[in-house]
């Protein structure tokens, strides 16, 4: 298989707060995410900015997948997101398309400078929904912010096709840094509130979210399917 490339495995975790772990010593929530899109999108510098905090400077195209991880805190709780960066091109797309299963998260990227990336939206928006899972939670992210002046695609453009596929919106840029972490938190933020709301169950097969904190998996058992204490005989 094309090759794997980890990085930054359990990367400095939440730099601005400490990890508060569960009572487990583990954090409450594993996540799988996915970052797709084109080619030449800056896909592997998002990863490598939000593991590392630093661009990436030399940046060839991913062959196959790298993958990388880092645990933060959301909305109190400690989530580990696992982080499959898949290759843009064509010749790999066999491949990548097995990573998408069982994905909970996708940052879907496009380059704000390059029209061709931003076309091809659609193709990538479908196999995530078709591979990965309908109640995937995507997040638009319009790249190379930064390159404001050679841009070919409208903030409202991008805001727009967004809107009329559900998708969480943002432009980034992993050379700065700009909106790198909150596309992320963004997106776990969105699971973390939809596991809260039962839309999203963690023991479902294939929901790309597991229990890290084995007392959280018990906490949100329903009543019915907790031991019963037997009552005493009263022969």
């Amino acid at each position: 298989m094309a090759g794997v490339r980890l990085q930054g495995a359990d990367a400095a975790v939440s730099r601005a707060h400490p990890i508060l772990w569960g009572r487990s010593g583990s954090p409450d929530f594993l996540f799988k995410f996915l970052v797709i899109g084109s080619a030449g999108t800056g896909k592997s510098c998002l990863l490598h900015q939000f593991i590392e905090n630093k661009f990436k400077q030399d940046s060839n195209h991913t062959i196959g997948v790298e993958f990388g991880s880092r645990v933060v805190t959301v909305g109190g709780k400690t989530v580990k997101l696992q982080i499959w960066d898949t290759a843009g091109q064509e010749r790999f797309r066999s491949v990548t398309r097995s990573y998408y299963r069982g994905a909970a998260g996708a940052l879907l990227v496009y380059d704000i400078t390059s029209r061709e990336t931003y076309n091809s939206l659609a193709a990538w928006l479908t196999d995530a929904r078709t591979l990965a899972s309908p109640n995937i939670v995507v997040i638009l992210c319009g790249n190379k912010k930064d390159l404001d002046p050679e841009r070919e695609v409208t903030f409202l453009e991008a805001s727009r096709f967004a809107q009329e596929n559900e998708l969480m919106f943002l432009e980034t840029s992993a050379l700065t840094g700009e909106n790198v972490e909150e596309a992320f938190l963004k997106c776990a933020r969105t699971i973390l509130n939809k596991i809260d709301s039962g839309e999203l169950d963690p023991e479902r097969m294939g929901s790309g979210i597991q229990y890290g904190d084995v007392s959280l998996r018990q906490l949100r058992q329903p009543r019915s399917a907790q031991a019963v204490a037997p009552q005493p005989c009263g022969c």
